[in-house]
């Protein structure tokens, strides 16, 4: 007996924590299709892109890869319309509708769920409500917004086991959800990552989304002065770049060789938004660098925050408002405790969430969920396709 596996990911436009999940879960399902609303070829690891990569009738839209986020209303129609019907077990990898697939009754579907959607619901004025026609941009789309949100609340149960990235996202599926999951935190390639001495710099990787708060770290480090290197592009991009001081360098996005290099060097690196589990901060532990971020999220369960009053290997330091002058504080709070991080420490911790862990934990609770549809017996690395 064999079993076929279809993988489905949100899009594959690029390399982030989403697509590095995926890669991990090729390592586990090497013969397995991959189904994605979108894909730029070449925008992915060469693991992924090996795959047999099965794309929506959105792709056909010239351009589509460009500006796929305005064609989110279409997005329920597109997944709903992949024909799963020639596998076994289906693994959706979602942020977004990937896991509004329709399975049959003698199929399994696993959630490995970064997030629920959060652009319809809590966060749709971040994203929507900004810029001259802001508000009336996000009034135009707000039954649109709703009607995703409800398809994704009411399509729920399609789903027989929810895995979360972290207790933040399982908290919040059983809010949004009504079900329960199991946390695996996502893999992080912690080997590649290590620690020269810290330079007077300071480091911030990431997409420019209005979430993220780059612009956060812009405004305090327009007041602090201090060197500030930053990683990384995206829709913000000229707006920061334009309200940015002489010490604050822009990089645009680098090779991950010469990323893991500034990771090394840097003194600090800073993290002002607030994620779901959010990898760029274990990475930068995993180079031995302290971690500044906002006090919320994921990066509660990733960093250990000092405090003054004990000294139990702190790795970063936290601030609890997203507001540039607390964050100026907290850059000040480091200067002056600098002696009590330990790149040894901080290194420790990071390891906590490598990669051999996620597919080590991944693969048992496939194993064990999928159990019934196998042959006795049966383990992961030993599924083929047809």
């Amino acid at each position: 007996m064999s079993c076929r596996v279809a993988l489905v990911h949100d899009w594959l436009t690029g390399m982030r924590g989403g697509e590095k999940c995926l890669d991990a879960m090729c390592d586990l399902f090497p013969d397995a299709d991959i189904f994605t609303l979108f894909h730029r070829r070449g925008s992915v690891s060469e693991k992924i892109e090996k795959h047999r990569i099965l794309t929506s009738y959105l792709q056909k839209i010239p351009g589509s890869c460009s500006f796929y986020r305005y064609l989110l209303p279409l997005f329920p129609g597109a997944v709903e319309n992949f024909d799963l019907s020639g596998y076994d077990l289906v693994i959706s990898s979602s942020h977004c509708a990937a896991k509004g697939v329709k399975t049959a009754r003698n199929q399994k579907h696993i959630c490995y769920c970064h997030t629920p959607v959060r652009y319809v619901s809590d966060m749709a004025r971040i994203y929507f409500d900004r810029g001259s026609f802001g508000k009336i941009r996000y009034l135009a789309l707000k039954p649109l917004l709703k009607r995703f949100e409800n398809w994704d609340i009411e399509n729920s149960g399609r789903i027989d086991y929810f895995v979360a990235n972290s207790l933040n996202v399982k908290k919040r599926i059983l809010q949004r959800y009504n079900m329960d999951s199991t946390v695996i935190y996502p893999p992080v390639d912690t080997e590649k990552f290590y620690n020269n001495k810290s330079e007077e710099f300071y480091l911030v990787v990431s997409a420019f989304a209005p979430y993220k708060k780059v612009d956060l770290a812009i405004r305090a480090f327009n007041k602090l002065g201090k060197r500030l290197i930053v990683i990384g592009s995206g829709q913000d991009e000229k707006c920061l770049r334009k309200t940015a001081s002489s010490n604050i360098e822009f990089l645009g996005w680098v090779g991950d060789n010469e990323i893991r290099e500034y990771y090394s060097r840097c003194k600090a690196f800073i993290f002002p938004g607030e994620e779901d589990f959010g990898i760029t901060p274990v990475e930068a532990q995993a180079s031995g660098k302290p971690v500044i971020a906002y006090g919320r999220g994921g990066q509660t369960e990733t960093v250990r925050p000092f405090d003054k009053f004990k000294n139990d290997n702190p790795t970063g330091v936290f601030f609890y408002e997203q507001k540039d002058d607390a964050l100026v504080e907290a850059v000040k709070l480091f200067e002056d405790s600098c002696g009590f991080f330990k790149p040894e420490n901080i290194r420790s911790n990071a390891e906590k969430f490598n990669r051999g862990r996620f597919l080590s934990e991944f693969k048992d609770f496939v194993t064990d969920r999928s159990r019934k549809g196998f042959e006795k017996g049966r383990q992961i690395g030993e599924i083929k396709k047809k």
